[in-house]
């Protein structure tokens, strides 16, 4: 049996005015157990935050917290008493004033009103559909009266004010307030209030994100009814009717900044609660600095866009026939993009009408954008008359936009990949990490999971195994052609350096500082491919992952991001391995410590003198080197690091530390190719690093190097103390050449 709305207040009223209040809910024999709303306890959420309490992530299927009716702030309660239940201390659970008055309302042809009491919506929402049918509203009536029975006052509307949906997968006014306004209850204004108030009636019609307007008009009801009941003074009511909004968009943030972190985290407590844990208000503190997470993420974008429109505008990213004008046309672009939602503030569009001056394009909201003058810039090959077909801008291509000061201009999402990761030196916390472009784009983690090929950053490693031979920083070695055509296993290879010049004798500092590559090969042809294999996996390197050959100088195994930041940390921290680590503690709902992270000692893997001389290489690198633009731009004198390119320029990476962070940042496809001919490690990751350095140090004071016992400085040089007390000089280059033939001879190079 259905009912017309308009009557069932009236015969609601009839039927129950008859009967005895305490005796209601025994009007329905079935009237549902009331457990769950006695014994609340509500979904809360998986949340991830930063080391400095920031959230990054949040995740199961509703977003919820639960805020005990004390701690609700007075405004709150009002603002939302007023517009849903102005008499809810003073009835029963059915308010028959108000029932008897919708009644008439409706009867009258005044409009649709609704009766129901802050205690029947939550019987509703809790048991009951909300079909307007006679037994569905009796038994909510009975429902009511149970709860009166069963709860006081405060506690029904600590249920109700932490369970209600409010849109945007929030529920309850905290988490509410959290989604539109990144706020927590306490630093609402009374607009934010008021306009949170006015969600529980339509949630989805009055959302502030997608129908401002709705939003507003719905605002404005409960501001003036709460200046009606002189809950507000007229000054306030004016203010908050003249104040602006601002309201947090999904992504915004740091937490559309962390997606890896959260990734990680979430993974970690899934594999020890399952699917519980998404609903038992778990909460994991992660190692990351909320600001240096946010340096991180915004400038490995900034550094991809600037590689990718360096290299182009590359055309549409697929095309449509486009329909005439009207409703058909519409459903076209609607359907075209409803398959490309946004990435990182790239907008898809579909072009309407294109010229070299003017391109027209319908977005996905029905908005029609007009684009001319410098926004059109980036893709104006495409919009001249002699454009190649597949570059050609014309009615039914699909683009990308996004905003350039203020204006939308012609933009492409790129296709490059990169990563960022950054940890302490002295204890391998994470600091930041990024795992690619966007997460919502591509999950792949490009810090933990992408293999590739190191290039010179590996060569530091080479010249630390050098140093346990006798090579140190003042040995002369020799940039020259190296002829290995008579050995099988580099028939086809010679090495060179990449601006194919030789320098002559050279020191390994010079060496390393300018990235020859011939001296790097020679060194290790001295010192033997197998040892320093074993050499490099003392650092965290993958022995197996190193080829068995002198390429390996030169850096054609395959490595981490991850891998090379716990390598750089060893040099760093004066010869210790540390962990990395990003799991600081994860808690339960009711706040108790399920699991702590237990410091680990580092272990000693290299030997003190070795790491200051190496460092003390790596800082010339930054200082004279191929990375002085990172000491120049970030006026500082102690830096160290390493660029490195790989062959056709392939890879791109930056590798170094200040102070107590090592950051690791690279930038390359995922199907391997050249990233072109004049992008080197300098070009590409540098700017990635220094950009997020600026931050991370910018209130970390300079400091020099300690020098370890055992070393001597010696003509101008650093070497070990035995070396310097010794009569006869170590190895010089003038007299490697036989020992390197001797060593080739018995030690030959492997595929």
């Amino acid at each position: 049996m259905i009912l017309h709305r308009s009557f069932l207040p009236l015969l609601l009223s009839a039927l129950l005015s008859a009967a005895p209040l305490p005796g209601a809910a025994s009007i329905l024999p079935d009237v549902p157990d009331i457990g769950a709303v006695t014994d609340y306890r509500p979904k809360i959420p998986l949340r991830v935050y930063s080391a400095d309490k920031v959230l990054i992530g949040e995740f199961g299927a509703e977003r919820r917290d639960f805020v005990q009716i004390a701690n609700v702030p007075a405004l709150m309660k009002t603002a939302v008493l007023a517009i849903e239940d102005t008499r809810f201390y003073e009835h029963g659970g059915i308010d028959w004033i108000r029932a008897l008055g919708a009644a008439k309302a409706n009867l009258s042809d005044f409009g649709s009103q609704g009766a129901s009491t802050i205690t029947m919506q939550v019987a509703r929402n809790f048991f009951l559909s909300r079909d307007k049918t006679l037994p569905r509203k009796l038994t909510e009536v009975a429902l009511a009266y149970k709860i009166e029975n069963a709860l006081s006052k405060d506690q029904i509307l600590e249920v109700y004010l932490n369970q209600i949906y409010l849109g945007q997968r929030s529920y309850g006014f905290s988490s509410a307030a959290r989604t539109y306004f990144g706020k927590s209850l306490n630093e609402l204004t009374l607009a934010e209030t008021a306009m949170l108030a006015g969600l529980p009636q339509n949630p989805s019609s009055s959302n502030p994100v997608t129908n401002p307007a709705a939003a507003k008009k719905r605002q404005h009801t409960v501001l003036r009814r709460m200046f009606e009941l002189k809950a507000i003074s007229e000054p306030q009511y004016r203010r908050a009717l003249a104040e602006p909004l601002t309201f947090k968009r999904d992504g915004a943030g740091v937490g559309g900044r962390a997606a890896w972190v959260a990734e990680i985290a979430r993974q970690t407590v899934h594999t020890r609660f399952g699917a519980a844990a998404y609903e038992r208000g778990i909460t994991v503190t992660t190692t990351v600095i909320a600001a240096e997470q946010e340096a991180a993420s915004d400038s490995v974008r900034r550094n991809v866009v600037a590689y990718d429109r360096r290299h182009g505008y590359r055309g549409p990213e697929t095309r449509i026939t486009l329909p005439g004008a009207g409703d058909t046309r519409d459903d076209a672009v609607a359907t075209a993009l409803q398959k490309r939602p946004a990435v990182d503030g790239f907008v898809a569009a579909v072009v309407i009408s294109a010229s070299a001056r003017r391109v027209r394009a319908a977005m996905a909201n029905g908005e029609t954008i007009e684009i001319t003058g410098p926004s059109l810039s980036f893709a104006a090959g495409a919009l001249a008359p002699k454009a190649k077909a597949g570059l050609k801008l014309a009615p039914g291509a699909v683009i990308r936009l996004a905003r350039t000061q203020g204006a939308w201009a012609i933009a492409q999402l790129p296709e490059v990949a990169a990563a960022f990761v950054a940890i302490d030196a002295e204890t391998g916390a994470y600091r930041a990490l990024v795992g690619g472009f966007d997460f919502g784009l591509h999950k792949f983690n490009h810090v933990t999971q992408a293999w590739r090929q190191p290039g010179s950053s590996i060569k530091p490693f080479v010249y630390s195994a050098g140093l346990e031979r006798g090579f140190f920083p003042g040995t002369p070695i020799l940039d020259a052609p190296l002829d290995l055509g008579g050995e099988k296993a580099y028939a086809n290879w010679s090495p060179r350096n990449d601006d194919n010049v030789f320098e002559g004798l050279v020191t390994v500092r010079h060496a390393l500082s300018r990235s020859r590559n011939v001296p790097t090969v020679r060194m290790l042809q001295a010192i033997d491919v197998d040892d320093t294999r074993a050499h490099l996996a003392r650092f965290g390197f993958d022995a197996a992952r190193q080829p068995r050959n002198l390429t390996m100088a030169l850096g054609t195994g395959a490595v981490t991001p991850l891998q090379m930041a716990g390598a750089y940390a060893v040099i760093a921290n004066g010869g210790n391995r540390v962990e990395p680590w990003l799991i600081a503690r994860i808690q339960d709902g009711d706040g108790k410590v399920v699991y702590e992270h237990a410091r680990k000692e580092p272990t000693r893997v290299l030997d003190a003198r070795n790491a200051f001389i190496v460092d003390s290489m790596l800082r010339d690198v930054t200082r004279v080197g191929t990375a002085t633009a990172a000491s120049r731009q970030l006026g500082r004198d102690d830096l160290a690091g390493k660029t490195g390119t790989t062959s056709n320029a392939i890879d791109g990476w930056f590798a170094g530390y200040g102070g107590p962070v090592v950051a690791v940042a690279w930038m390359g496809y995922d199907e391997p190719r050249s990233l072109g001919g004049r992008e080197f490690g300098s070009t590409l990751a540098l700017p990635i690093w220094v950009d997020y350095m600026r931050v991370a140090l910018a209130k970390v004071p300079r400091r020099a190097p300690l020098v370890p016992e055992g070393v001597a400085h010696v003509n101008g040089d650093w070497v070990y103390a035995e070396y310097a007390e010794q009569q006869e000089p170590p190895p010089q280059v003038d007299s490697i050449d036989t020992l390197m033939e001797n060593l080739t001879r018995e030690n030959p190079p492997q595929e």
